[in-house]
């Protein structure tokens, strides 16, 4: 097994837990829509400024982030994935990433002044770009066609987004600060590497 390609742990475990909705009425795009309605919970707690509800937004932001995961197993093992689940799934992760960075600039203005609301500016737009730009390079790695995301760089089993879980640890420890600080100039670097895949792909197919 290639150990760069491993299914994501995360995933695997998503897998094991939606078996029991695949006879249920439940559907992908219902789960897709409660974790985007989960994370924008998450990122209101954290624009608050207040170290209780910060505490509560980050939990269910976590929670969303890995509920995530539920959608697109569960349309495998009903059968019933889709394109509009496809880019329902992706409008729902680039909303809730740019809710996130909104949430933490507003949130942090009382420390970082203007500066916060750069930063989660930044933020939101790189979210936002790299969706787009992530969705391009899907078409040219698995054909106009497709019904699936390629996914997130990854390492062993972990993918670069299941960073986002140590925002609960992080929120609790009272280091939201530099965490904010980190995540926005990490997403805004992430941003100009889906750009550049994106060109690089459009290069080579032409």
């Amino acid at each position: 097994m290639n150990i760069m390609n491993i299914m994501p742990w995360d995933q695997r475990i998503a897998r094991v837990l939606v078996r029991p909705l695949v006879r249920s009425p439940v559907r992908p795009n219902q789960i897709s829509m409660l974790t985007l309605v989960v994370a924008l919970a998450g990122a209101g707690l954290l624009a608050t400024g207040d170290a209780a509800m910060a505490n509560w937004g980050a939990g269910l932001f976590i929670m969303s982030r890995f509920l995530d995961h539920f959608d697109g197993e569960l349309a495998r093992q009903q059968g019933s994935t889709s394109k509009l689940g496809y880019y329902l799934d992706y409008v729902s992760g680039g909303l809730s990433y740019a809710a996130l960075f909104i949430g933490l600039g507003v949130g942090l203005v009382g420390a970082l002044g203007v500066w916060a609301i750069v930063l989660g500016a930044a933020g939101a737009a790189s979210a936002l770009i790299s969706m787009f730009s992530n969705m391009q390079i899907d078409k040219y790695q698995s054909g106009a066609e497709t019904i699936d995301a390629v996914g997130y760089p990854g390492f062993a089993g972990f993918e670069l987004e299941d960073g986002i879980y140590i925002l609960g640890p992080i929120t609790w420890a009272g280091w939201l600060l530099p965490f904010f600080v980190a995540a926005g100039i990490g997403a805004s670097i992430y941003c100009l590497w889906t750009i550049f895949t994106q060109l690089k792909h459009a290069a080579a197919a032409r």
